[in-house]
C-alpha cells in the first residue's frame, strides 16, 4: 500500500486518525525506549488488571500471532474484532497511503476506543517523535533504557536517539525515565516543554536483596515486595519506572500493595529470558542490540553453572551484529547460526563469519578444558533441533539475536527429551506469511526488531 516499508511521520496518520474520530478512554500511557519497553508493558498491565481495571495493552511486534498486539483485560483480540477494525481504516483512508504500521496503528487505537476501558497502556514501535503511536497525547510517559538501535532512523548517539524518545514527554504532564543514566537530551526537553520529570535515583529507586525489594518514590514507599515473575537483573529498573508511573497517577488509579504484589507475581512475557521447562534447560530472550546483549550476557553468568552452553543464534542485517558477539562470546561454546527471512535477515554464514572474526573458532582440546565450535543451520527450529541432540541434560540452550529468532524456537516441533512435556504452543498461521514479525505479511509497512 505504501511506497516505503518503515515512513516516521505523524501527517498521513494524524489525517486519519481526525477522519476516525477516536475517542480513547481511560488514563493513557505511552512507554519508550531501547529495550524494556514489552516487559514495562506487561508489568503496567499486569498490576492495572490485579487493581480490577479495565485495561487495553498495545504491544508490538507479536512473536505468533497479530492477535497479541492487542489486548484487553490481559486477553488477545478476536479475529472478528479486528477485522472489523481493518474494514474501517480502510473505509477513511481515502487516497492515503499508511505503512502496515501506521494501519494496524489506527485500528487498534480504534478498537480500544470502542471498550470502556480506564487505562490504556501503549508501547512505542520505533523512537518516539514521529512514531505512529505518539499521535496520542499520554497522561503518563514511560522511558526505559536509552541506548543505540535503528540507527538509520534515530541517529548514531545516545543524546540525539534520546532527544527523538523524549518527544513523548507532554508539559505539565508526568514523564518516568527508568535508565539510571538519561542522556542530557532528555533532560533538557522535559524542561524546555514543562514536562513533569522523574528521575531514577533522584525521584525514584529502589533496595533489595535476595529474598525481596523495595520501592521509594516522591511521595510513597513499597515495601517487602516479592521479585516479579520476570526474569533479569534489569527488571528491577522497569518495574520502578512502573511503580512510579503509579505513583504519579495514584489519584486517578489508584493502586493496592496486595494489587502491586498480585501484578508483580502473575506478569508474563515470553521471549525476554523466558526458561522453558525440562532438561537440557532452554531459554529464549529476544535481545537484538548491545545493550540487551549486555544484560543477557549478565543473566545467564547469575544462573551457576552449567557444563555447556550452545546458542541458536540469528540475527537482522540491520543491527549491530559485531557489538551482540563481543558481549556474548564469553558466555556461549557452541554457536549454531541460523538464517533469517525476508530483505533484513542475516545469513547463517554470514553470522558464521562474524564470529570467526570475532576470535570464535572450532576448537576440541578437552585436556584444557576447551570445547567450541561455529555451525550453520537454515533455520532457528533446525537449530533448536540440532542444539537439542547434542546437549547434554545439564548443559543449557539459548535462543537469541531477534523476535524472528524466538519465534521460530517458540514454533518449531523440535524432539523433547523422553518424559519431558513439550513447552511449546501449536502454531495457527503458515511460516510462507513471515515478513517482518512472524506470521506479519510481507507489506510495506512492516516492523519488527
Amino acid at each position: 500500500m505504501h511506497s516505503r516499508p518503515i515512513d516516521l511521520g505523524l501527517a498521513r496518520v494524524r489525517e486519519v486518525f481526525d477522519r476516525l474520530d477516536v475517542r480513547l478512554p481511560g488514563v493513557k500511557f505511552i512507554v519508550g525506549g531501547t529495550n524494556g519497553k514489552g516487559s514495562t508493558c506487561a508489568m503496567l498491565e499486569s498490576i492495572l488488571l490485579a487493581a480490577g481495571f479495565r485495561v487495553g495493552c498495545y504491544t508490538s511486534p507479536h512473536l505468533l500471532r497479530f492477535n497479541e498486539r492487542a489486548r484487553l483485560d490481559g486477553a488477545a483480540v478476536d479475529d472478528a474484532a479486528l477485522v472489523e477494525q481493518f474494514e474501517a481504516v480502510e473505509a477513511a483512508r481515502g487516497s492515503t497511503s499508511l505503512t502496515y504500521f501506521e494501519f494496524t496503528t489506527l485500528a487498534i487505537l480504534r478498537l480500544f476506543a470502542s471498550h470502556p476501558l480506564d487505562a490504556l497502556v501503549l508501547e512505542i514501535g520505533l523512537g518516539g517523535r514521529l512514531d505512529a503511536v505518539n499521535i496520542v497525547d499520554p497522561d503518563c510517559a514511560i522511558l526505559t533504557s536509552i541506548d543505540i538501535d535503528h540507527a538509520d532512523y534515530l541517529g548514531e548517539s545516545r543524546e540525539r536517539i534520546g532527544w527523538e524518545k523524549a518527544h513523548i514527554m507532554r508539559a505539565d504532564r508526568p514523564a518516568i525515565c527508568s535508565d539510571p543514566q538519561p542522556p542530557q537530551s532528555v533532560v533538557d526537553h522535559a524542561a524546555e516543554i514543562g514536562a513533569d520529570l522523574w528521575l531514577f535515583g533522584r525521584d525514584f529507586n529502589y533496595a533489595g536483596d535476595r529474598q525481596q525489594w523495595s520501592y521509594g518514590g516522591r511521595g510513597q514507599r513499597r515495601n517487602s515486595l516479592a521479585y516479579p515473575a520476570l526474569r533479569g537483573a534489569n527488571q528491577l529498573l522497569n518495574a520502578s519506572g512502573v511503580l512510579a508511573a503509579l505513583e504519579a497517577v495514584r489519584d486517578r488509579l489508584p493502586v493496592s500493595a496486595q494489587a502491586v504484589r498480585k501484578g508483580f507475581a502473575l506478569v508474563d512475557i515470553p521471549g525476554r529470558f523466558q526458561v522453558l521447562p525440562g532438561r537440557p534447560a532452554v531459554i529464549l530472550d529476544v535481545a537484538h542490540n548491545p545493550h540487551a546483549a549486555a544484560h543477557l550476557a549478565r543473566n545467564l553468568e547469575s544462573m551457576g553453572f552449567f557444563p555447556l552452553t550452545f546458542a541458536v543464534f540469528g540475527m537482522l542485517a540491520d543491527k549491530d551484529i559485531d557489538a551482540v558477539i563481543g558481549h556474548m562470546k564469553g558466555v556461549v561454546d557452541h554457536w549454531i547460526c541460523c538464517t533469517l527471512p525476508g530483505p533484513r535477515g542475516s545469513s547463517a554464514e554470514e553470522l558464521a563469519a562474524r564470529l570467526r572474526a570475532a576470535g570464535v573458532e572450532d576448537v576440541v582440546d578437552r585436556k584444557a578444558g576447551v570445547e567450541t565450535s561455529v555451525v550453520c543451520v537454515a533455520t532457528a527450529a533446525e537449530g533448536l533441533a540440532l542444539a537439542r541432540s547434542r546437549a547434554g541434560e545439564n548443559d543449557r540452550i539459548l535462543v537469541f539475536g531477534s523476535f524472528l529468532t524466538v519465534a521460530d524456537a517458540l514454533d518449531a516441533k523440535a524432539p523433547e527429551p523422553v518424559g519431558q512435556p513439550a513447552p511449546v504452543p501449536s502454531r495457527t498461521i503458515p511460516v510462507s506469511d513471515v515478513g517482518g514479525a512472524v506470521g506479519q505479511p510481507s507489506a510495506p509497512g512492516s516492523r519488527n526488531t
